[in-house]
């Protein structure tokens, strides 16, 4: 679960992390009075969940109330990169002197958090990393011993921060460290922290990323998930238990575990086909989930073809057929249909489809298979 920028630097505030004086937006006129309230010139700044703002026109300056009040009704209603801009960030603008990136990650590789800076801020860290990556520290954190003060000071000077700034950066590093920590975060990251015209360090722009699951044990936070930021379909799958995630392809991918899912999307981009969402209904799912999935992927219109691949182990086939065939009986499906079912009750799962005797439906023994005939049913469509 992504948090909005606002969301993100208040939850460092928490951990002693210095931000600007802010304030949340949902109309121009609330702009201007939280303008009027912060003394200008302002930042007006959209928040979406989504990169790239700034360069979309996005983040923009008011000298006065007035000034952030149009500016607010210019941002406010925008679409970038298919987000809706439904509230605005006032915070007020600081002089900027330079600016740094200080992000926590995990290090799947290492196996152990990683802390990085670079004196590079304002920019995506990754093409930093492209461009230059003599500009990216890294110090990997071990977990039982926790971040220590040297690790941060080798940051400080990797990045040729000033002497004088190191007391407060070590004191932001840290701080940065145990609100990810504490809040079973895959990503907390400042970009940029700048140091400001009074020669302070202050975080402007911030960004946090939660694991979901562990989510269970920080109400808090999952209370901070936006759902109308995401589509409609993923806020229907996750109250149905259901993992989707919505991509740009043709071909709708219902499987049943994470890494099924992967594979399928793989060899049905290696046959020259596009996943359209990512739909996985998990371990033992019943009839009732098949039947909510099913009806999820044909609510996408960009859908041409879907491709059921399921692996039947603790889910058994036979529950997966009854499933296709309940949502069939509610929903009208002109679209062709792939099925392949291996495993637990296979047979008895393909002798129902099969004297279902559908005629957009067709069955695979393999994944290549059905993958293939996926990809040429899409093309055909």
């Amino acid at each position: 679960m992504n948090l909005h920028e606002y969301q993100s630097k208040q939850r460092f505030a928490e951990f002693g992390i210095p931000i600007p004086q802010g304030k949340v937006a949902r109309s121009s006129q609330e702009a201007y009075e939280i303008a009027k309230e912060l003394g200008t010139p302002v930042v007006v700044k959209a928040q979406v969940l989504i990169g790239g703002r700034g360069k979309a026109g996005g983040v923009k300056l008011a000298q006065t109330p007035e000034e952030a009040q149009q500016r607010a009704d210019e941002i406010l209603g925008m679409d970038i990169k298919g987000h809706k801009v439904l509230k605005v960030l006032i915070d007020s603008a600081s002089e900027i002197q330079s600016e740094i990136y200080l992000g926590v990650t995990n290090d799947r590789a290492a196996r152990k958090p990683v802390l990085i800076a670079s004196s590079q801020g304002g920019m995506d860290i990754e093409e930093v990393n492209r461009t230059a990556p003599e500009k990216i520290i890294r110090e990997h954190v071990d977990p039982f011993l926790g971040l220590r003060d040297y690790q941060i000071r080798n940051l400080a000077y990797g990045i040729e921060l000033p002497r004088e700034l190191w007391k407060p950066f070590m004191k932001i590093a840290r701080s940065l460290y145990e609100a990810y920590a504490a809040s079973d975060a895959t990503l907390a990251e400042i970009n940029p922290l700048i140091i400001d015209g009074s020669g302070s360090l202050l975080a402007v722009d911030g960004k946090m990323s939660i694991d979901d699951n562990a989510l269970f044990r920080h109400h808090d936070l999952a209370e901070m998930r936006d759902t109308a930021a995401e589509p409609k379909a993923e806020t229907e799958a996750r109250a149905a238990g259901l993992t989707y995630i919505q991509l740009d392809g043709e071909i709708g991918c219902m499987v049943n575990g994470a890494g099924l899912a992967m594979a399928t999307m793989d060899i049905t981009q290696l046959y020259g086909g596009s996943p359209a969402n990512f739909l996985d209904i998990g371990g033992g799912a019943k009839a009732e989930e098949v039947t909510t999935a099913l009806g999820i992927i044909l609510a996408d219109p960009k859908v041409k073809a879907i491709l059921l691949n399921i692996f039947g182990g603790i889910t058994r086939c036979d529950e997966v057929a009854r499933g296709i065939l309940a949502a069939l009986a509610e929903i009208d499906v002109s679209l062709p249909m792939v099925v392949r079912l291996v495993g637990t009750n296979e047979a008895e799962g393909r002798r129902l489809l099969d004297e279902a005797n559908l005629p957009n439906m067709a069955t695979a023994t393999t994944l290549t298979e059905a993958a293939e005939k996926a990809v040429t049913a899409a093309r055909s469509a």
